[in-house]
């Protein structure tokens, strides 16, 4: 009787486990509940990129060949086009649903220096020139980027450099190369200049693609743009040197990014790791980031078109490690559409400008609900371990600041409702940064258990409201400013 108790006992836990997700191990201890991501499965089908042409020297253009194990498994219902051992040159390629590109050891993805090959004609939205994302998909489900090899964008022939940024940080060795393939030159301010890779030495072959460097540089594409569509994995890859951000899931429903690791240089104008936008139910999880720009960043739209879209929501990053960044987790600067249910656990930001940064600005806010940052490591952050900025412009290089609506009235910041755990930071220049807005402040932030060790500043509060930090340390103690700002409380006591 005991043995058939425990068999069925034993069946029981067998039901249950076989009944848990593939991802739901990471959904443990959580200071809310958040729907699931779900796997993304595809039929096992497979075909060899090299069966339809393709050479894997580096140097032939394998375009056709990717487009052709595309076209003949989807219309076979779709499994993994296989890159193998190789290095594999090509223009852009497009995903269809039911499709993994499959990328196995030594692989690498090296997508050509003719720009002509990305070019959109008559953009239908506006009637101008863009340029395709090297790796896209719209409007399809079941769709993978998974495997161990690298996919490069070659992305120093595109991307403009600022002199001034390279010689602070010690990399002139950088500005030489860009000199040496030609370009053209503009003052950036008055000691240094900017490059631009337009006019390039007619022997390496790069055309131009506009008439001015200006319009060229805002034609620079992504290196893996995945819209309006449903149930995406990204896994295993890395993404190095995009001509702008690495990889841009905009408005899909059930994304998991899980070990893939972002290799950009830290002075990569644009350099974004990950930027999803108006995604609901996500993961990222075991990634390795080092980004010329924001590390794993939370896009939401702006004005009525990011609300139109959908807030972003149910996502649970955990397990990351980010490196040089501006910052390791950011929201915006654009999110009209709105965040909710985000939850960054158990990461490391090491040697980023700044650990967790919230910044946007009037035409471009939206509204914050149950944000969670709990058991972060920061170290040698540059800037500000913890950051909100509502006046935030966002500049191009060359340019002058966000122009994206002309009614500035309304899609304000409003940052509240976000909580900082179990935090703990050594050597930043300033602990806690907060800018809000006259008439709107920033409020209704938790920090509670948060240690800065070996800050050379304390907190600069401006604008704010109904702060609480509990169980919070700053070592050595330094000094607060404090300006236009009310119900702030440090351990039981007023913050003056």
């Amino acid at each position: 009787m005991k043995k058939l108790l425990l068999s069925a006992l034993m069946t029981g836990v067998a039901l249950v486990m076989s009944a848990q997700g593939k991802y739901d191990h990471y959904y443990v201890d959580l200071p809310i509940e958040i729907e699931h991501v779900q796997e993304v499965k595809f039929p096992a089908a497979a075909v060899n990129i090299a069966q339809y042409g393709a050479v894997p020297d580096g140097k032939t253009e394998c375009t056709e060949a990717f487009a052709a194990a595309i076209k003949e498994l989807s219309e076979k219902g779709g499994g993994h086009v296989i890159v193998p051992k190789g290095v594999w040159k090509t223009g852009p390629i497009e995903l269809k649903s039911n499709i993994d590109l499959h990328l196995k050891k030594g692989a690498t993805i090296l997508f050509s220096e003719n720009k002509e090959l990305y070019v959109q004609k008559n953009d239908p939205r506006d009637g101008s020139k863009k340029c395709l994302a090297f790796i896209r998909a719209s409007k399809c489900e079941n769709v993978g980027v998974t495997g161990q090899g690298v996919i490069d964008g070659q992305g120093f022939i595109w991307r403009p450099i600022k002199e001034k940024k390279l010689k602070k940080g010690g990399a002139d060795e950088f500005w030489d190369e860009a000199l040496a393939l030609g370009g053209t030159i503009v003052p950036d301010d008055k000691t240094y200049s900017l490059w631009y890779p337009f006019n390039l030495k007619p022997e390496l072959g790069i055309p131009n693609i506009a008439a001015t460097a200006e319009i060229q540089e805002k034609m620079r594409p992504n290196l893996v743009n995945i819209v309006d569509s449903k149930n995406v994995v990204i896994e295993g890859v890395t993404l190095t040197n995009s001509p702008k951000f690495h990889l841009v899931p905009t408005r899909v429903h059930n994304l998991i990014i899980e070990n893939v690791t972002v290799d950009c240089p830290w002075w990569a104008q644009n350099g974004d790791a990950m930027d999803p936008g108006n995604v609901q139910v996500a993961l990222i999880a075991g990634c390795h980031i080092s980004a010329g720009d924001d590390g794993i960043c939370m896009k939401g739209g702006v004005a009525e078109k990011g609300v139109a879209a959908g807030p972003q929501r149910d996502f649970l990053i955990c397990n990351d490690t980010v490196y040089r960044a501006h910052g390791g987790f950011v929201i915006g600067s654009e999110y009209s559409g709105g965040m909710q249910r985000l939850v960054v656990k158990d990461c490391m930001f090491d040697g980023t400008d700044i650990g967790c940064r919230f910044k946007s600005s009037p035409g471009r806010g939206g509204w914050c609900e149950d944000i969670y940052c709990i058991n972060i490591v920061m170290k040698d952050i540059r800037e500000a371990a913890i950051f909100f900025q509502s006046g935030y412009a966002d500049r191009s290089a060359g340019g002058r600041g966000a122009t994206d609506t002309d009614d500035k009235s309304k899609f304000y910041p409003e940052w509240s409702n976000v909580t900082f755990r179990n935090i703990t930071c050594a050597n930043a220049r300033k602990a806690v940064d907060i800018t809000g807005m006259k008439g709107l402040p920033v409020h209704d932030l938790l920090f509670d258990g948060v240690s800065f060790y070996g800050v050379r500043e304390g907190m600069t509060i401006d604008y704010a409201e109904k702060l609480t930090f509990q169980n919070c340390t700053v070592t050595p103690a330094k000094e607060n400013t404090i300006k236009h700002s009310k119900d702030l409380i440090w351990n039981g006591k007023p913050l003056e």
